[in-house]
């Protein structure tokens, strides 16, 4: 091969390269086009050029922020590395809620523990201003070393939380049983604050301060979504949205068996077994 060919061939090669490192910039928007900080915004931090946000709290506030639009349903996902240390009492969402004096609400919640001690993410959803719908598990890695991803799939059929592409909950539409599915536009929210009085063995364990500030990393601010400005989100139920196809209105094959596992091998607290609170199951809960 002649020196021009291999000068040619390594010239192509660049721009192959950084065309690609462009699409997946254009891929993988700023915190700024899409999100606005709602509180506590001299607790945050942009990095990457706004392709990544700390949260961070002391004992003087949190932060949180959330999506400049409301949305009707989607398949929305954060990338999130939570606080490490001895977080106990800290909590860390993502969550979508509707704002509403009945909300809405469907939650990711990392309730910090005690250094050395499992981590708790609980997920949660609110109808119409009803929840206590918890559901507990202890992840099968550690939360605070490295990104992991966490979507919420909302469509007609199905809300599914999903951490790395494993579900580890389902609440199915049974709205012709008499169960309440979530329906209000709802917004993106991100979020990191102190509930010491109940997040950590029910409040007993409280924040230890000397280990602030804790911090909390986002990435991932695109968004798969139908956006909806008022209480109607009959255009977010269309088929024509990818993830309201049918391909979404169940689990599959293997995330029914990955989601079995979840069940089985890491789930701490599910409120449909809770006989003490709920004698006779919700009738959204296996009978």
């Amino acid at each position: 091969m002649s020196l021009t060919m291999v000068s040619t061939l390594w010239i192509l090669l660049v721009f192959a390269f950084v065309g690609g490192a462009l699409a997946s910039r254009l891929n993988d928007p700023s915190f700024g086009q899409n999100y606005v900080i709602t509180w506590g915004g001299n607790h945050v931090v942009s990095l990457d050029q706004g392709r990544e946000i700390q949260l961070y709290m002391d004992k003087s506030s949190g932060a949180g922020f959330g999506s400049k639009l409301n949305y009707g349903s989607g398949f929305f996902n954060m990338k999130m590395k939570i606080p490490d240390k001895d977080s106990a009492g800290v909590i860390t969402a993502f969550y979508l809620n509707s704002a509403t004096s009945r909300r809405d609400e469907v939650d990711f919640e990392f309730l910090g523990n005690r250094e050395g001690k499992p981590i708790t993410l609980q997920t949660n959803v609110f109808v119409n201003g009803q929840g206590y719908r918890e559901q507990r598990i202890h992840l099968w890695f550690d939360p605070t070393s490295s990104f992991h991803t966490y979507k919420i799939l909302w469509n007609p059929y199905q809300i599914v939380f999903f951490v790395d592409d494993i579900p580890i909950r389902v609440f199915m539409n049974k709205t012709e049983m008499g169960v309440d599915y979530p329906s209000q536009p709802m917004q993106i929210i991100g979020s990191l604050w102190d509930g010491e009085d109940w997040a950590t063995d029910g409040g007993k364990t409280k924040t230890n301060w000397t280990h602030a500030p804790f911090k909390a990393y986002f990435q991932g601010f695109d968004v798969q979504g139908c956006p909806s400005d008022n209480s109607n989100t009959e255009p977010c139920l269309s088929s024509n949205l990818w993830w309201n196809t049918a391909e979404y209105s169940i689990l599959n094959t293997s995330q029914i068996e990955a989601y079995e596992n979840v069940k089985h091998k890491y789930m701490t607290y599910d409120y449909c077994s809770d006989q003490q609170r709920y004698p006779k199951p919700p009738p959204e809960c296996p009978q």
